[in-house]
């Protein structure tokens, strides 16, 4: 028999995880992590307590993550015995190419800038939340925001 104590701090760490019979949410905040929980005590799965974790983020720890940030996602499916990867970095704006860039004169040496207006992408967290709750949750994100 393996012998666990939850309190045991091997390695340092500023993360609180929250158990629960049936489950744990580890993240930055005690507060996203109960966010988390709360999804998995309503039915859902890993997916819906990580997508719950990560909204509730955006609101107690908003320079970690945020509605105008991109996500990235490995899932694997037991059930589909796959691995999916998920890539909801935000497009760039449709208007914008090379020679709008170059013609607008918001090049950096004939190149696209990495600061300012010029190089902002549309977000994609959120519909990286949608993707994961319809293929892999088991809550609606409208079920898991009550």
């Amino acid at each position: 028999m393996m012998h666990f104590d939850p309190l045991a701090q091997k390695y340092p760490s500023q993360r609180y995880p929250i158990y629960a019979a049936g489950g744990m949410v580890n993240c930055s905040s005690p507060m996203a992590a109960a966010a988390g929980l709360d999804a998995l005590r309503k039915g859902g799965n890993a997916m819906d307590a990580a997508v719950a974790a990560a909204a509730a983020l955006t609101v107690v720890e908003p320079v970690s993550n945020g509605l105008g940030s991109d996500a990235f996602a490995l899932i694997w499916s037991e059930k589909d015995q796959h691995l999916y990867g998920l890539n909801s970095s935000g497009p760039a704006p449709r208007s914008i190419s090379v020679e709008r860039v170059l013609a607008d004169h918001k090049d950096v040496n004939g190149k696209m800038p990495t600061h300012g207006w010029t190089p902002v992408t549309v977000p994609g967290a959120v519909k990286a939340w949608a993707e994961i709750t319809g293929r892999f949750g088991n809550l609606s994100l409208r079920q898991r925001c009550r």
